[in-house]
């Protein structure tokens, strides 16, 4: 790795992207015991995972509140002041169903501006929906409604700040938490449908005395790596048992490639689309903001490890090193294992789908990597960079001009992945809304803007990244509307979109 400074001083931002390594036709695996001299299978392995609280909806409506405030909390084996929701480092599972409606008051009472993003649901841009463009100052409160596609996906989602300039530091000081989007069961065969499940939030943070560290980030420094808020915490099964898993990066900027010895991840969704053909892999790459939903089978009596191995994201990028996640013990009654479907959710490809347009988004950095473009630019809120019209399919080549991986994250509609470096992808299991691109590499995806118009953003995922540049503003319009994306020769900045805005604007937020 060349040196250079790769530190956001005041401000941050998010990545989600994903990899598989040694992905394979499903087959059943269990977990194994894995023998290590030094490791006792009875004591001393540390507390038993806990799944975060639920927010559930009822009636088909969640009413709930988040406070966001800074307040020393646990966080992993110490007490240290983090940026909670609801007091909390790991704050609760938002639960709902497809076609509900979710109204939630957020208030704020740190001192920055803040705001909230549903990451990847098929939503509104638009206020009081998914608009990232708002500002909720200190003091203020601001009353989100979201209305939820009956066809929304389900599987594991997740919720964030996305305030520009500080999404990064605030993600990474604990603004974040998981979404749960049931009906991700109704797939599974009839011997699976009550399995035991677990939230597998993976949470990130570097110590500064006695707080959390925002400011300044640097992507590669030593980072305490947590489990639900938890330090290496028991998942317990029983042998022969399947058990749901849902994983999520829900961190601002590192990687994880997560591996348990002895067992396969039996994939049935990812970044909350269930897959129409199951996989297996033996290890999983997770950028931030990557989520799979996985079935784990329990092998006989014994202690394994849940880690995330080393991982190198290219030569201006950084070197993960190894680290224990968990601990997972396998004890207990044994139960026969259940066979792992092989076909899952429904089928879409848009391989044969009439293209409406082609786009090309390129992200380069300066040599320093402080600075980070998209087609040469760095991000401004008041420009709108591209234009997509409803109800059409477009084709976009993204492609990384720099050495090393970035992630491409789109906001309002999930992508299929067409290929990557020109390998096609499986179209069983292609749909995503985050995906890394490799170094001095491309992928291509494809996708269809349904049912929402207004402006939304793109960007990497790496939040540090995006916040130092790499984001951009998308403008969906009606058929017919006219096309308010700059030519090559437009000048930054010139006036297309209205200026950046705060919820007071709205007639939904007000003052604690």
């Amino acid at each position: 790795m060349r040196p250079r400074l790769k530190v956001l001083w005041g401000t941050v931002a998010l990545t989600a992207a994903f990899t598989t390594a040694q992905a394979r036709p499903a087959e059943v695996s269990r977990i194994e015991t894995v023998a290590h001299a030094d490791r006792n299978p009875v004591g001393n392995l540390g507390p038993r995972l806990e799944d975060p609280p639920e927010y559930t909806s009822h009636d088909g409506v969640l009413r709930t509140s988040i406070t966001v405030e800074r307040k020393r909390v646990q966080v992993g084996n110490q007490m240290l002041y983090a940026l909670t929701y609801n007091g909390r480092y790991m704050p609760p599972t938002l639960r709902v169903r497809p076609g509900d409606v979710i109204r939630l008051k957020m208030t704020n009472n740190v001192d920055q501006d803040t705001n909230l993003h549903l990451h990847g649901f098929h939503v509104s841009p638009r206020p009081p929906a998914d608009d990232i463009f708002i500002a909720i100052k200190y003091g203020e409160t601001y009353d989100y409604t979201y209305r939820l596609p009956r066809n929304l996906p389900p599987g594991t989602y997740w919720y964030h700040s996305h305030a520009h300039g500080f999404s990064a530091p605030q993600v990474a000081g604990g603004e974040s938490g998981v979404l749960i989007v049931d009906d991700l069961r109704q797939y599974l065969p009839p011997d699976l449908k009550k399995i035991t499940e677990h939230v597998v939030a993976l949470k990130d943070d570097q110590v500064d005395g006695d707080s959390i560290k925002t400011s300044p980030l640097s992507i590669g420094a030593p980072t305490n790596r947590t489990v639900n808020g938890q330090q290496n915490p028991v998942i317990a099964i029983r042998p022969g048992e399947t058990q749901l898993w849902r994983l999520a990066n829900i961190g601002a900027n590192i990687y994880y490639k997560l591996h348990l010895a002895g067992s396969r991840f039996h994939v049935i969704a990812q970044d909350g689309h269930p897959v129409h053909r199951v996989y297996s892999a033996d290890s999983l790459v997770m950028a931030a903001g990557a989520r799979y939903d996985v079935l784990v089978q329990g092998g006989s009596p014994g202690v394994a490890q849940l880690e995330t191995l080393p991982y190198d994201t290219g030569s201006a990028g950084n070197q993960f090193p190894q680290a224990n996640l968990a601990t997972v013990v396998t004890k207990g009654k044994p139960v026969e294992p259940a066979a792992i479907p092989t076909t899952f959710g429904p089928f879409e490809d848009l391989s044969h789908a009439k293209i409406a347009d082609r786009k090309t988004i390129t992200y380069t950095e300066n040599a320093a990597g402080t600075e980070f473009y998209i087609n040469g630019k760095t991000y401004d809120p008041n420009r709108i960079d591209f234009t997509s019209r409803l109800n059409t399919v477009e084709e976009w080549t993204v492609q990384n001009n720099t050495d090393e991986q970035h992630s491409f994250h789109v906001h309002t509609n999930q992508f299929q992945l067409m290929s990557t470096n020109g390998v096609p992808a499986d179209p069983s299991h292609g749909w995503y809304d985050t995906v890394t691109v490799p170094v001095r590499g491309s992928v291509v995806i494809r996708t269809r803007f349904r049912d929402f118009t207004g402006r939304t953003v793109l960007h990497c995922h790496i939040l540090n990244h995006e916040n130092m540049g790499m984001m951009a503003v998308l403008d969906i319009v009606r058929k017919g509307a006219p096309n308010s994306t700059p030519s090559p020769h437009t000048p930054p900045g010139s006036p297309h979109t209205p200026p950046g805005h705060s919820p007071s604007g709205h007639g939904h937020s007000s003052h604690g």
